[in-house]
């Protein structure tokens, strides 16, 4: 089961025992099956359902005779879902709303996280950093040795590959799993999850049921 959708924002809600909760609002749907594809006809078994409609005239024409096979808008966020070995319960044309998470419990929500652009080596990997005093002198956010292993035989002569180090940071695809699920409102099409979601508000997520806990 899956939905793609816009996060909203944060917010705090209460409990049943008065306690503050943090909690992410998800504008999830309704979204059009766009396509159903299956063994026979692609290899596999898959759902592809989108999200948010956009002009035609800003699309690709492939995009905009893709949505008309489905008798939809052309749509902005379209993502796929595989289903293994079980059809698709749903047809190209279907609707999905929020309603379909009525009766689930938790979720795994996917989004890109905030890109932060060129980052030095202790905000993008928690480094320590140099003394403040001391002695150091114009060194104090510096990452420190790099060529550590460089010298030993079966490396090379060059850093060690995967070796933490300025560079991009975020701008990444991230899941948050087993977010409980506090409400469903089927006529906004809004759901409220316990916890933060990747990425900024307005930026687009993808909701499924929560495969570790039911």
């Amino acid at each position: 089961m899956m939905l793609v959708g816009k996060k909203i924002g944060i917010t705090q809600v209460y409990d049943d025992a008065g306690k503050i909760l943090p909690a992410t609002v998800i504008l999830a749907g309704p979204c059009t099956v766009m396509q159903v594809k299956t063994a026979e006809t692609d290899g596999y078994n898959a759902v592809q359902i989108g999200f948010d409609d956009v002009k035609a005239s800003r699309i690709i024409k492939s995009a905009e005779g893709h949505a008309k096979k489905a008798n939809a808008a052309p749509k902005k966020f379209v993502r796929e879902l595989r289903l293994g070995q079980t059809e698709s319960p749903y047809k190209i044309g279907d609707v999905v709303t929020v309603e379909a998470f009525s009766e689930v419990k938790f979720v795994d929500i996917t989004g890109t996280s905030k890109g932060k652009g060129f980052a030095g080596g202790m905000k993008r990997h928690g480094f320590g950093g140099f003394p403040a005093s001391h002695g150091t002198e114009r060194k104090h956010r510096a990452p420190g040795s790099i060529g550590g292993h460089t010298a030993n035989r079966g490396w090379g002569g060059k850093p060690a590959k995967g070796k933490r180090m300025a560079g991009h940071m975020g701008n990444v695809k991230i899941t948050g799993k087993n977010h409980a699920l506090i409400s469903v409102d089927v006529e906004k099409n809004l759901i409220v999850v316990k916890g933060s979601v990747p990425g900024p508000a307005g930026g687009y997520v993808i909701v499924k049921q929560s495969k570790g806990k039911k």
